[in-house]
């Protein structure tokens, strides 16, 4: 697999999604969350991504020009709708996260719906910012069909990922959720479809709702499976009833479904509740504990949540980005149609 540095493929993203009209300061946002999604280890977020966003804004799925704005600020005061206005989701979802997180820091607790929003990537992006602001982060999304229900086979609910993130004390990283209410993000099976290996056992049906290893199966009509079977089920459930229904943008299965993200941000300032060092002192207590606990045999430490991306971040950030081949050449391809240099 072909290895790129972040800056490379930052500027790369940056080049192409411009040549198809986007504004240089929401083409820097979008890519800083494809390339960070890698940096991550998030890859079915990353710049898997790429060619499916340009074919969507060339379809006219993505107003690359458009600017997302606060459609009603409602009467109560901690409450934001905001129209994404079709644009590309990543700066609608900052703008959120910035809505969220001022009347938070006034009001104790705000959250935040957006509507017309397409994909907005990586949600951990967002709750982290939160987090590092002092302020506990919720964020969810429903998405396209593509998980069947319990005991289902027809794609019927998103992936609807849910991410929480909790600041820590002296600067350190927070403590971050970030999952998919299915057993993976659809875009892991991208992934595994570009490198031509198999799923792992317990990922995906077939369309007639049987077991299967191979990606492709799932793009001819198969589906994902929830997380942890009927709990994953139900919260992705909830997802769509929250995230979708409560942004106008309709639940995944239902005939007005926007076809993007139905985005539900929320954020809680620790200070409505306790003084934020007492908070904070709690909190780091609480992670010194998980860490002490003893190994399962075979396991060298107890990671919290977010570790492994902190950890992959560093690791990625140092030695590059590696991208399946296939997934490299199709963004060679698209670059070249749309004259942008291609690093060597």
């Amino acid at each position: 697999m072909p290895t790129l540095l972040h800056n490379v493929l930052h500027k790369l993203t940056c080049d192409v999604l411009e040549r198809i009209d986007t504004p240089a300061e929401y083409a820097a946002m979008v890519a800083t969350s494809l390339v960070g999604a890698n940096l991550a280890g998030h890859d079915s977020h990353g710049m898997i991504r790429l060619p499916v966003y340009v074919q969507a804004a060339r379809a006219g799925r993505v107003v690359p020009a458009a600017r997302a704005v606060v459609a009603t600020a409602t009467a109560f005061v901690a409450t934001v709708i905001l129209d994404g206005m079709h644009g590309w989701g990543q700066p609608a979802a900052h703008l959120a996260t910035t809505e969220a997180m001022v009347r938070a820091q006034k009001f104790g607790m705000a959250a935040v719906v957006i509507q017309h929003c397409n994909h907005i990537g990586r949600v951990g992006e967002y709750v982290e910012r939160m987090a590092r602001a002092n302020l506990v982060g919720l964020a969810m999304c429903n998405a396209n069909p593509n998980v069947a229900p319990f005991g289902g086979r027809k794609k019927m609910l998103g992936t609807n990922p849910i991410s929480i993130a909790v600041p820590r004390a002296d600067g350190r990283p927070p403590v971050l959720l970030d999952a998919a209410t299915s057993v993976v993000a659809e875009g892991k099976l991208r992934v595994a479809r570009d490198k031509g290996v198999q799923t792992p056992s317990g990922w995906i049906i077939d369309k007639d709702g049987r077991p299967t290893l191979d990606p492709n199966d799932f793009y001819a009509g198969g589906a994902l499976l929830p997380m942890g079977d009927y709990k994953g089920y139900g919260l992705g459930v909830m997802v769509e009833l929250l995230g979708g229904l409560l942004s106008g943008m309709s639940a995944a299965f239902l005939p007005d479904y926007g076809k993007g993200n139905g985005v539900l941000m929320m954020a809680l300032n620790p200070e409505a509740f306790m003084p934020l060092d007492k908070y904070l002192a709690q909190v780091e207590l609480f992670c010194e504990g998980i860490k002490s606990a003893p190994t399962a045999p075979g396991v060298e430490q107890v990671l919290l949540p977010g570790e492994p991306e902190q950890r992959a971040w560093t690791l990625r950030t140092a030695n590059g980005i590696d991208l399946p081949e296939a997934t490299w050449q199709s963004i060679c391809t698209l670059a070249a149609g749309l004259g942008v240099a291609v690093p060597g």
